[in-house]
């Protein structure tokens, strides 16, 4: 299953916190396929293969700090281990146009993160991190990540997009270790 993390509503829908329910809708779109809400998770939820495997692709319909809920409501309605999770979201701590992927991890202040572990009582689960950078200056973290992308950015944020849907591709074809080869050596 791979869960896109963000804020639902139009207001929200090209910030930094939104970047990876971006990526879901990429992955969505070279899928070929559109998303149906559920109402039972509080998500959009499609249904596809990517190679031999069935994989799901969800967006919660909550706010960041409350996607634990809806998540944990996917895992169990379609019974997936929250091992089987591919976590897509934002990352202060990385570059701008910076992708990295792991497994397991803390929060690192991150509260959609927070709020799964919360939920689904762990932290075992994949995660593709995608950089947005730090504020700058003195700017509160929370205010920067509710921004829109700076114009330099948005020209390239197709490339980020695109090299994030790319690791979770690589991740269901190749496993862990080979994507993180490809992607967290790169230079950024």
């Amino acid at each position: 299953m791979v869960i896109g993390l963000g804020n639902p509503g139009p207001e929200y829908a090209r910030t930094r916190h939104n970047v990876g329910a971006m990526a879901v809708d990429l992955l969505a779109e070279r899928l070929g396929g559109r998303f149906a809400a559920n109402r039972r998770t509080r998500a959009d939820v499609l249904e596809s293969r990517i190679g031999s495997q069935r994989v799901l692709v969800a967006k919660p319909n909550s706010y960041m700090n409350e996607s634990g809920g809806p998540v944990a409501a996917l895992t169990g309605y379609f019974d997936v281990a929250a091992e089987r999770l591919i976590v897509l979201h934002d990352e202060l701590d990385l570059a701008f146009g910076a992708t990295r992927v792991k497994l397991g991890g803390g929060d690192n202040g991150h509260n959609g993160l927070k709020s799964l572990r919360k939920s689904l009582a762990t932290g075992d689960w994949y995660r593709v991190r995608i950089g947005i950078g730090r504020p700058p200056g003195r700017q509160d973290p929370a205010e920067f990540v509710l921004k829109a992308f700076a114009s330099t950015e948005r020209d390239e944020l197709p490339l980020l997009l695109d090299r994030a849907v790319d690791a979770v591709e690589s991740l269901l074809d190749v496993g862990l270790e080979r994507t993180q080869e490809r992607f967290n050596a790169a230079v950024d």
